[in-house]
């Protein structure tokens, strides 16, 4: 065989190759699970923060009301 053909044929196998393809899937699928968790949370933090603010509120009002 010629360098050019053995060139050929590597290249061939190469591009046949799948494993490297189910690593570029589970990068994708941790991608996208990672940003749906980031707006999820990041929603979840605003709805938490006016609880613990309307809470703190409420405990002030009775510790001042209880004095």
């Amino acid at each position: 065989m010629t360098l050019a053909q053995d060139i050929k044929t590597l290249l061939r196998r190469y591009l046949a190759d799948e494993k490297g393809l189910s690593a570029v899937e589970y990068g994708l699928l941790a991608a996208g699970i990672a940003i749906g968790l980031y707006v999820i949370l990041s929603g979840i933090g605003v709805d938490l923060q006016t609880i613990f603010k309307s809470v703190k509120g409420n405990l002030d009002t009775a510790a001042g009301t209880a004095s």
